[in-house]
């Protein structure tokens, strides 16, 4: 069950339970609408294992994104205070004296 103030906190859930019912949705219309109960059984089957695929690979990504933002606020090596990244790195190459087009 889902907490009342946060409607998103499994999205990959939510996915996979709506890629469930579909599971289940599809062969009923399928028999519903003339194709045999071998034919409907061999689509569910399908649909299952592309359901369960996307499960794992969903739930992979999301150990990945977790273990990459746990590295990313861990202290890592020592910053050098002084880098090139501030203001007088990003210094154009024209020199006061040389000519621009717009001029």
């Amino acid at each position: 069950m889902q907490s009342s103030g946060h409607p998103h906190d499994d999205p990959a859930g939510d996915v996979v339970r709506w890629a469930a019912f579909s599971c289940l949705l599809v062969p009923v219309v399928l028999v519903v609408y003339g194709t045999s109960f071998g034919g409907a059984a061999v689509a569910t089957l399908g649909l299952f294992v592309v359901t369960a695929a996307c499960l794992v690979l969903l739930r992979h990504s999301e150990r990945t994104a977790a273990r990459v933002r746990a590295e990313e606020r861990l202290p890592s090596a020592p910053r050098r205070r002084h880098s090139r990244g501030g203001p007088a790195g990003r210094r154009s190459c024209r020199t006061s004296d040389s000519a621009s087009p717009h001029d």
